[in-house]
């Protein structure tokens, strides 16, 4: 007897059907549309991803502010008797002595630099105040921030025994030589007779804006004492008056003190300072020792 065949029912799979119709030419198609049970779609497989970047703005630069400058301010001085410029520029401080002092004011002194009046007012110095800009910041260009970047993406350099390997040792920096101290200038040695007294008067002078010549100096010496520093008038006017007139140049006590150039020696009999005081005072008086061609 044959045997029976056991026959199974397929199962079915848990899927949507449905029936769509597509037309081709003149025949309708009934085709079944399968769905997936999910009801999520899954990514496309390929797809390229986009990832949204926020963009810092660049930071504006800021804007150097230079302040204005402070207006100048100005010191003055009047002038009294006995005063010439190299004692003020000494009393005063001001820096060049009495040459800067005189071009300050050639314009209220004049020509003659030894000649100035009681009562004139002279400009001693004229500062301004001065401010430095504050330096502007650099801006950071494209160029700059991809420097960086190559940087921090470079390995690091070994460090260590390794290093010691990888790269010779740096050369010790040369010491430069300290420069030879500059030899101070020798002093200049005078002859002690009426030919060092008078150079040696006229580079003091010099120093001090004193006007006055060789000659000019020489010429009234003569005159006055023969180049005797220890002469002295006692029959004129000023011995009757208490005071007689002493050294090279004949010069009394008060006009000495009163015209005395610093550095000199206070002995009216000091052939120097003898000379000093008496062409400071012929300056004053007469615009240089040179013009004085009598008694004074």
């Amino acid at each position: 007897m044959p045997a029976h065949g056991k026959h199974r029912r397929p199962r079915r799979r848990p899927v949507s059907q449905g029936i769509a119709l597509a037309g081709t030419g003149g025949v309708a198609l009934a085709l079944p549309l399968i769905a997936p049970a999910a009801a999520g779609a899954a990514p496309v497989s390929g797809a390229p991803e986009f990832t949204a970047r926020a963009v810092a703005a660049p930071a504006a630069a800021p804007v150097a502010v230079t302040a204005p400058a402070a207006p100048a301010a100005a010191r003055t001085y009047t002038v009294v008797s006995g005063d010439s410029l190299s004692l003020i520029a000494q009393k005063k401080g001001i820096q060049g002595g009495w040459k800067s002092l005189y071009r300050t004011n050639r314009s209220a002194v004049g020509d003659n630099p030894s000649l100035i009046h009681p009562g004139l007012e002279l400009t001693l110095r004229r500062d301004s105040a001065k401010v430095t800009p504050a330096p502007a910041k650099k801006k950071t260009t494209d160029s700059e921030r991809a420097s960086r970047s190559e940087r921090r993406s470079t390995p690091a350099t070994p460090t260590g025994a390794s290093a010691a390997q990888a790269a010779p040792a740096a050369a010790p920096a040369a010491v430069p030589a300290a420069a030879p101290a500059k030899a101070a200038p020798a002093a200049t040695n005078y002859a002690d007779n009426l030919d060092g007294w008078i150079r040696e008067s006229l580079a003091i002078m010099a120093q001090h804006g004193i006007p006055g010549t060789y000659d000019g100096i020489h010429r009234n010496v003569m005159r006055e004492s023969s180049g005797n520093p220890q002469a002295i008038n006692l029959w004129d006017s000023n011995a009757a008056a208490g005071t007689p007139s002493k050294g090279l140049l004949q010069v009394i006590e008060p006009t000495f003190l009163a015209y005395h150039v610093p550095g000199t020696s206070m002995d009216l009999f000091d052939p120097v300072a003898n000379i000093t005081a008496a062409c400071n005072y012929a300056a004053d008086r007469y615009g240089s020792i040179d013009n004085v061609n009598g008694a004074y």
